[in-house]
């Protein structure tokens, strides 16, 4: 029987279907938050809503502050934007970006958003958070 259970394990092992080490996400932390409407350069080629009007392009800057001592890699930031009005800009979508690699200690990022030309400012930026991964992320049924 002891010999049964060692054959399937290895079995397992061998078939990669059991996980190597969890990769916890880290938070970050996101401060300073700002907007601007985008440079005519990152303008450029912005979806608008088709039939429902044009949209204007802002660019989200911020801070982020890494406090593990280590480098963190794709990190997505998250958050919610609101117009003058307090109604959201992007309706049920709390991802708003991502950043390939965030260093120890602070580190700027920016991301471009589309806003509904319907939609006045000036934008309230809340609840914003960012997360990522120490290590390499490898995702399933890739092989790297």
């Amino acid at each position: 029987m002891a010999f049964r259970a060692t054959l399937v394990a290895i079995i397992i092992l061998c078939f990669g279907l059991i996980a190597g080490p969890a990769h916890a996400m880290t938070p970050l932390g996101v401060s300073n938050l700002a907007y601007d409407e985008c440079p005519a350069e990152y303008a450029e080629g912005i979806v608008d809503s088709g039939s429902l009007g044009k949209a204007t392009c802002y660019l989200v800057t911020g801070t982020l502050t890494n406090d593990s001592g280590k480098p963190i890699l794709n990190a997505d930031i998250f958050g919610r934007i609101y117009d003058k009005n307090s109604n959201p800009v992007m309706q049920n979508r709390g991802r708003l970006g991502g950043v390939d690699y965030v260093p120890p200690g602070e580190s700027d990022f920016q991301i471009r958003v589309s806003v509904a030309s319907n939609q006045p400012p000036p934008l309230k930026l809340k609840n914003f958070k960012a997360s990522g991964f120490v290590g390499k992320v490898r995702r399933q049924g890739r092989m790297d």
